[in-house]
């Protein structure tokens, strides 16, 4: 069943540039949306327009580049971390049918001299489209300041330091995916574009998709059609805070459905920043989330070891 209702509206402003009451105020906001719903739309989030207006028209460049040109950036060996990956490779968890979509993925640029930089291949240049990368490491870098404010916030709401993510995700394993879901040419064998699934990171901030179609899955098992205004992102917990919070973080379970019948002829374009911390960051349940009413739910494992299992489960490492 698709239901209607609106997802909880928070203003990052309030937490970077408010006095201790609005940061106080944000945090609380921010963790009880987290805790009930699993999904925020964010405004005031330091990500400039002009750059997100620039990223889309870059991506939908490259995804106009002829399917022979596109697949020259394809790297199986890469597992789909970097560069292109062409449609129907990857599937969500517990699924055989592949989504129908391609993608484009951008990661990490070391800057600092930090060893870490050898742990991560290279992006990938697009040599038709000059701008793509300059465009998507200035898009990488905003996204991952604001994912860390926001974390800020989180680690506050959990009773933690406000600092206590922020060396785990500074040259953090964060992607960037650009994905582009083609027309729709023939009856479907699935009505889903993307089929349900949660996120493997600890958080994930989507910017505008060109298109409706994001669901999410409310707590009374209804699909929730998520739509934000413009100047919005759309901020959802993944399965690695969910796991570091012993479950008082609800990964929220979400899906993209095909257009009405009349919109098949149409793209749908979606970038997702998906933050990663480094890959040795402890995903061990937090002591102060576990009691006697909420046992322990998970086993201890790195980040990194938790990425490889859920790769090889999604089809895109073997």
């Amino acid at each position: 069943m698709v239901t209607t209702h609106s997802i909880p509206v928070v203003d990052l402003a309030a937490f970077t540039k408010g006095d201790a009451a609005s940061k106080a105020a944000f945090v609380q906001q921010l963790g009880k949306a987290y805790e009930e719903v699993g999904f925020v739309a964010v405004k005031n989030h330091g990500i400039p327009d002009k750059l997100i207006e620039d990223l889309y028209k870059y991506v939908q460049q490259f995804f106009a580049l002829p399917a022979d040109v596109k697949r020259s950036y394809e790297i199986p060996e890469l597992a789909g971390q970097r560069g292109y990956t062409s449609f129907g490779k990857e599937h969500a968890k517990g699924f055989d049918a592949p989504d129908l979509k391609e993608f484009f993925q951008f990661g990490q640029t070391v800057t600092d001299g930090d060893p870490i930089a050898k742990e991560y291949p290279d992006n990938v240049a697009v040599k038709e489209l000059p701008a793509f990368t300059p465009t998507c490491t200035a898009a990488y870098k905003a996204f991952e300041a604001s994912g860390i404010s926001l974390l800020q916030a989180i680690a506050l709401y959990l009773g933690l330091d406000e600092h206590y993510f922020d060396l785990f995700v500074h040259n953090g394993n964060s992607i960037l995916r650009a994905i582009h879901y083609p027309p729709i040419k023939d009856e479907p064998k699935s009505a889903i574009r993307a089929e349900q699934h949660e996120d493997i990171n600890l958080i994930t901030l989507l910017v505008g998709a060109s298109a409706d179609g994001l669901q999410i899955l409310d707590k009374q098992n209804n699909w929730v059609p998520v739509t934000s205004l413009p100047e919005q992102i759309v901020v959802n917990v993944g399965d690695m805070l969910q796991r570091l919070t012993n479950n008082k973080l609800k990964s929220t379970t979400h899906r993209v459905v095909n257009p009405p019948r009349e919109l098949w002829g149409t793209s749908r374009f979606s970038i997702p920043f998906f933050l990663h911390p480094k890959s040795e960051m402890p995903l061990n349940c937090l002591e102060n989330t576990i009691d006697a009413a909420h046992p322990r739910e998970y086993e201890p494992i790195t980040a990194g070891e938790y990425l490889d299992e859920r790769l090889r489960e999604i089809g895109l490492k073997k």
